[in-house]
């Protein structure tokens, strides 16, 4: 840790990130497979919405719709109310990851999907394996620790191997005790930037930008944003 924390500059930073998650392009009835009456169908909606607490009050509930409360919840609130352990995480708090580009976004969670999901269930270099994203813009106000400068002095920042992520989680052991909003960093992927953010009363805004359809093929993931149009290949 020595030397982490020196002569770090703040990076004051408005605009937005790219919020880069894994949602179906087209909804499905999760409830299907418990009755096959439309009636008992919405019952256990109705169930889940009763026993669900709001995580989002407007400050214009006559004129917002539900529709902003779950964008609000998927695109920003999520990481604080479901921890895990992740780059700056040792999963006892939330952080919440975007990217300066629709580019980077997809460079880290095409790496995610396939070293960690796809490789879980064996499904890594499987042929036509399909995992559909969603996208959206997160207005983030903050000032953030700029890590950029130190990565070439710290390289686990952005390549833990093979120590796993054990000098990040002490960085963000850190910042979340000290109360600092978040941080940037140079992707791990790409020469592109992330942030991690420990504080969600800095992110505001969501709106969905676009669909993703990933898509193994050829040993490699081609990227789709409308079908059939390939938009890039890693």
């Amino acid at each position: 840790m020595e030397g982490l924390f020196d002569g770090l500059t703040i990076t004051d930073f408005h605009g937005d990130a790219y919020r880069n998650i894994a949602s179906l392009r087209e909804s499905q009835d999760l409830f299907d497979d418990l009755t096959p009456s439309p009636e008992g169908w919405q019952a256990a909606i109705d169930l889940e919405l009763s026993t669900k607490p709001r995580t989002y009050a407007s400050h214009q509930p006559i004129i917002d719709r539900p529709f902003e409360e779950a964008a609000f919840n998927e695109a920003i609130r999520y990481p604080f109310t479901h921890w895990a352990k992740t780059r700056y995480s040792d999963g006892s708090f939330g952080v919440w990851y975007g990217t300066d580009s629709l580019v980077t976004s997809i460079h880290e969670t095409v790496y995610h999907w396939r070293t960690h999901f796809l490789e879980d269930a064996a499904w890594h270099a499987r042929e036509g394996v399909i995992g559909e994203r969603k996208v959206y813009l997160v207005r983030c106000d903050a000032a953030l620790l700029n890590y950029i400068p130190k990565v070439d002095a710290f390289p686990a920042l952005i390549d833990p191997m093979p120590g796993g992520y054990h000098l990040t989680h002490q960085v963000g052991a850190r910042i979340h005790h000290d109360g600092h909003p978040g941080l940037i960093s140079r992707s791990a992927r790409c020469e592109g930037e992330i942030y991690a953010i420990f504080n969600p009363q800095v992110l505001s805004n969501p709106r969905q930008l676009c669909y993703l359809t990933y898509r193994i093929e050829g040993g490699s993931v081609t990227i789709e944003r409308q079908a059939g149009d390939l938009l890039m290949r890693i």
